[in-house]
């Protein structure tokens, strides 16, 4: 199963966004968002959904993976 990393990476490369254009897009430094991309910084909420609306998603869409849990 993919993380959130992972799904936020696959979307940017899907949109042809390069690091620099999500930092713009969201008002941080480039290297902040790599950072959030690579796992060296924390994601909070509101930086989650800036990030989900730049894809036209909900945060949930994005960040939140579904636990299934079988018998």
């Amino acid at each position: 199963m993919k993380d959130q990393y992972q799904k936020l990476f696959e979307l940017r490369k899907i949109y042809h966004y390069s690091y620099q254009d999500m930092a713009n897009f969201l008002k941080i430094s480039k290297c902040y968002y790599w950072q959030i991309e690579h796992k060296k910084r924390r994601l909070y909420y509101d930086l989650a959904k800036k990030i989900a609306y730049v894809f036209g998603l909900k945060p949930d869409d994005i960040f939140y993976e579904e636990i299934k849990i079988t018998n």
